[in-house]
């Protein structure tokens, strides 16, 4: 499922029936003294998870992946791999759909949205071990179904492009992460991955709210700085975001 371009840049692929989660896949195989580089797929998880520890369903269908790498970049350059893993995502999507933006668009920090509701989402983990840094990245698509009741709009891929497959979209994704990996690590660094975000960003110039653990924050999105935290239009003045859940318009009792 992986294209002779993901393998001829040096890329591997295990895929499972069933485990608890593939990012936890991941950290076993680096345990075990995996040299990265590794896509893990698992047809289904049982203990899938996303961000803040949420639970995030798994049923067959879909498409459940981690990738691990060994070595990619100081811990401190490590939460740009999410925007470069966001550029893929929003590729692949292109590839097997059709679709383009503003259609399909990607919702600061790390989700993918097809007509404004979230069809994919990724989860950035760093380990340091015996004086190595290593970084995994979990991604789910929703590619055949989608949850329901979730406190964002959910779709799935096959909703918009009755042919998409599993196969089709990992090989996109293979793909499209090998090139935009190797742009963030050419010269120039996270300046040509944070532009390309930014012409892909959904809410850019419009009211947003964002919560952060702090509490729920309301502007203008006007950008990310080149570090890649979110920049709000407060009328305090700009406000930046390391991290926090973002929403469409103001704040409703709903999202509390």
């Amino acid at each position: 499922m992986l294209s002779e371009i993901a393998r001829a840049a040096g890329y591997r692929l295990i895929v499972r029936d069933e485990v608890g989660s593939t990012m936890e896949e991941a950290r076993r195989v680096l345990a075990q003294g995996d040299s990265g580089k590794l896509w893990i797929v698992a047809r289904s998880q049982n203990a899938g998870r996303g961000r803040h520890g949420r639970q995030w369903t798994s049923p067959p269908g879909n498409l459940y992946a981690s990738l691990l790498l060994v070595a990619p970049c100081e811990p401190a350059l490590a939460p740009q791999l999410g925007f470069v893993a966001g550029l893929a995502l929003h590729d692949a999507a292109a590839a097997v759909t059709g679709l383009v933006p503003p259609s399909l668009a990607l919702k600061w920090p790390n989700d993918l949205l097809v007509d404004g509701a979230k069809c994919s989402g990724l989860l950035l983990e760093g380990e340091s071990r015996a004086g190595q840094f290593s970084v995994v990245i979990g991604l789910g698509i929703n590619i055949a179904s989608c949850a329901q009741g979730t406190p964002y709009p959910a779709s799935f891929l096959q909703a918009h492009a009755p042919s998409v497959t599993i196969e089709a979209t990992l090989a996109a994704l293979g793909d499209a992460w090998a090139a935009r990996f190797a742009t963030w690590q050419a010269p120039g660094g996270f300046g040509p991955t944070r532009e390309a975000w930014l012409e892909r960003a959904a809410f850019l110039g419009q009211t947003i709210t964002i919560r952060p653990p702090e509490g729920a924050v309301t502007g203008i999105f006007s950008g990310i700085d080149p570090t890649g935290r979110l920049l709000l239009e407060t009328p305090a003045g700009i406000r930046q975001f390391d991290a926090g859940d973002l929403f469409f318009g103001q704040p409703t009792a709903d999202r509390a």
